[in-house]
């Protein structure tokens, strides 16, 4: 809170430049100089990434950020003490080449590993898999992959639910095979990528780049990340904006408060909330933009953290897996304990089942965790003596968690999504990533990228 009052502080204090009259003196100074006025929409990652570095280029800038804090989808919760816990983006997934390791070293961020190799599976009855189960398994995860490698060299794209059809088809529902295959969907495709088999094109699902090396986990959460962006930034808070002029230039970013003027404008709304229209682009956007919006999908990936009063499952594990009768129900689970030595399980519900239980009260989601829980490890494991959990899909400033290839879109559409304006509006966030969408370093890369081309407008 005291972090968040400072920037608020600093924003309204460094901002008087930028509005009314005032900015029309500013105006003539900047063109004098060749500093510009630069507003960045959105304290995210890319937001902060694109603002600190036009700041260290010379420019003046401002972020303006709907929320009450900082960081968007990065969101370190410290409401148990000594416990940061984050909301949001929780790893740097591939740590070698990755820019986020290397900002990570330049703040000293102390980091811990998580490795999926450290796993353990249960069958529906929550009994650990035989190695029959376990050959069974592998050998519809073969089959399920080799068909959509197939799908992907035909013509004409489908969901990946469609490809899967010939494959269950023949299945009972009840069956194990039917179940198994499910699971595979959900765990390795649905809970990566956020949207549901029934959306996601099996052309480009997974058209995207990785790093490699391991999955790091931040021990001070990766707040750690964004303070340090932000740290010298005039940010504004709880400005939400509503309409961009920028059909000359100044452009005019009106909020439900005030307005500001720029030479150049940064916009790093999320997808899910250019997609529900609630902020309005005069002139209208240039079709192939609005294309993009809307056809490429925004996925759901909730979580719940429940903690627990001691460890009463395998503490040298850090990933824990279920599979359910009934699809996508709590199939994936993350211990903290072997990396962290900490008593707290990270539940996931990804996708349709993500979405739907956003409707649902805390204490019925966290019955519905437990009743998992309990088949796996006994009734006598003790309740939760705490929990916390979000709801992405219905958040008023993301809309979901984060994008997706959905049937009917194209990778270009990303490319066609960032592409500047008149050299006036840029477009960063992990949505306009052609090769990293969907990530952390996604975003972060695409506020650098963004910076890049406003320096060269």
């Amino acid at each position: 809170m005291q972090k968040r009052d400072v920037l608020k502080l600093l924003g309204a204090m460094l901002m008087g430049l930028a509005r009314g009259a005032r900015a029309d003196k500013a105006e003539g100074d900047a063109s004098a100089s060749g500093r510009k006025r630069i507003v960045v929409i959105g304290a995210g990652l890319a937001g902060l990434a694109a603002a600190s570095e036009l700041q260290q280029r010379g420019h003046e800038v401002v972020v303006l950020e709907a929320r009450d804090r900082i960081g968007g989808r990065i969101w370190t919760s410290n409401r148990w003490p000594g416990m940061p816990l984050d909301l949001g983006a929780t790893w740097i997934h591939g740590v070698k080449g990755n820019p986020l390791t290397a900002l990570a070293d330049e703040v000293g961020a102390r980091r811990v590993v998580t490795r999926y190799e450290r796993s353990i599976t249960y069958n529906t009855a929550g009994s650990v898999l035989s190695a029959a189960e376990e050959d069974r398994l592998e050998k519809l995860r073969k089959q399920v992959f080799r068909a959509l490698r197939k799908a992907q060299q035909r013509e004409a794209d489908a969901s990946i639910r469609r490809v899967m059809a010939p494959l269950m088809r023949e299945l009972d529902e009840s069956s194990e095979a039917y179940r198994f295959i499910n699971f595979i969907l959900n765990s390795e495709i649905e809970q990566e990528y956020s949207g549901s088999a029934e959306s996601l094109s099996a052309h480009w699902y997974d058209s995207g780049k990785a790093f490699g090396g391991d999955d790091a986990l931040f021990v001070q959460g990766y707040e750690v990340i964004t303070n340090f962006l932000a740290s010298t930034l005039p940010i504004e808070l709880e400005q939400v904006v509503k309409e961009f002029q920028w059909g000359r230039s100044p452009i005019r970013v009106i909020t439900h408060k005030t307005e500001f003027l720029a030479d150049h404008v940064v916009v790093t709304l999320p997808l899910g909330v250019l997609q529900a229209d609630s902020v309005r682009f005069v002139p209208e956007l240039p079709r192939n933009k609005r294309q993009a919006i809307a056809r490429l999908g925004m996925g759901v990936l909730n979580k719940c953290y429940l903690r627990f009063p001691e460890v009463f499952w395998p503490a040298d594990v850090d990933w824990l897996e279920h599979i359910p009768a009934e699809p996508g129900v709590w199939t994936e689970w993350v211990s903290f304990q072997r990396a962290a030595k900490l008593p707290i399980l990270l539940g996931f519900n990804a996708a349709d089942r993500g979405s739907a239980i956003e409707a649902w009260p805390d204490r019925e989601i966290v019955a519905s965790a437990m009743s998992t829980l309990r088949t796996i490890y006994g009734a006598g494991i003790p309740e939760p003596v705490d929990y916390q959990m979000t709801r992405w899909a219905t958040d008023p400033y993301s809309l979901g968690s984060y994008s997706y290839n959905a049937l009917g879109s194209t990778p270009v559409m990303r490319k066609n999504l960032a592409a500047p304006l008149k050299g006036r509006l840029f477009f960063a966030g992990e949505a306009t990533e052609q090769d990293y969408f969907s990530t952390a370093h996604g975003a972060y890369l695409s506020g650098l990228r963004a910076a890049r081309q406003v320096l060269n407008a």
